[in-house]
């Protein structure tokens, strides 16, 4: 039964990306339109692109900058978030503040971090950061808000030590919505990794496209576009592996309380 009901979710996870190639793969048979090439044609371009040495000189490096820009930004988003959460009186003080700041566009902030960390990686990582930490802030803000008082009260009768009361009780309850902070981030890191890219770069998969772009090379263009949703639904799929594995009790109380 239940490999059954495992077939039945992967063809229905298949059968919309299926259907959506198909279709492109009949809209675009033979057509003479220079900027809306054959599938086929940026097929056979994918395969000579990235199955080369660019997929070290580009592919590499932004899913580098992607890595390193997305977990400070969790890591910061986590701390100051449980912060905030656990201080009525630090809350009352900065959400006016990171309201603000939350509200202003990340790539707006482009010209500025150049300004101050010049045109390389440095900068790059900071955009992916000033755009992801704010799902992960804001959902350990509410996560940490929102922690049963009587769990409070009973961990400080039991006088656990602040760093088991903080690893047990409060990132472990807030730990279903920093997950879903963390998943919104990673569509928007990836974003702002191409955003990042396409400013004063000299690889990666953005400065790539871009570059396709400009030399009319369309077929290329189209592929690197490609190839960039394969690389969110790969992240997404890992970050689903792993999100799993650690709300593996949050998972197993919510499917209790159902059949209960």
């Amino acid at each position: 039964m239940n490999l059954m009901n495992a077939g039945r979710k992967a063809l229905l996870a298949l059968a919309v990306p299926v259907l959506l190639v198909a279709a492109w793969w009949l809209a675009t048979a033979g057509a003479a339109s220079f900027f809306w090439p054959p599938l086929s044609e940026i097929l056979a371009a994918f395969a000579d692109t990235w199955f080369s040495a660019r997929f070290v000189t580009d592919v590499l490096p932004s899913l580098g900058r992607l890595l390193a820009g997305y977990l400070g930004a969790v890591v910061a988003g986590v701390a100051l978030g449980t912060a905030v959460g656990s201080s009525r009186t630090l809350r009352g003080l900065l959400e006016p503040v990171l309201e603000f700041f939350r509200a202003i566009p990340s790539p707006v902030l482009v010209p500025i971090l150049m300004l101050f960390a010049g045109i390389g990686d440095g900068m790059k990582i900071l955009v992916i950061v000033s755009g992801c930490v704010w799902p992960v802030l804001l959902n350990t803000v509410e996560g940490v808000r929102a922690l049963d008082e009587v769990l409070s009260d009973t961990a400080r009768s039991y006088r656990m030590r602040r760093r088991s009361r903080l690893v047990h009780l409060v990132l472990r309850g807030a730990g279903p919505q920093i997950a879903a902070g963390a998943r919104q981030a990673l569509s928007i890191g990836i974003i702002l990794m191409v955003i990042s890219e396409m400013f004063a770069a000299s690889n990666g998969l953005g400065f790539t496209i871009i570059q396709f772009q400009r030399s009319f090379a369309i077929p290329q263009m189209w592929s690197g576009i490609i190839l960039l949703g394969l690389v969110g639904i790969a992240l997404s799929m890992a970050f689903r592996a792993v999100e799993a594995r650690l709300l593996r009790w949050y998972t197993g109380l919510r499917t209790a309380q159902r059949e209960g």
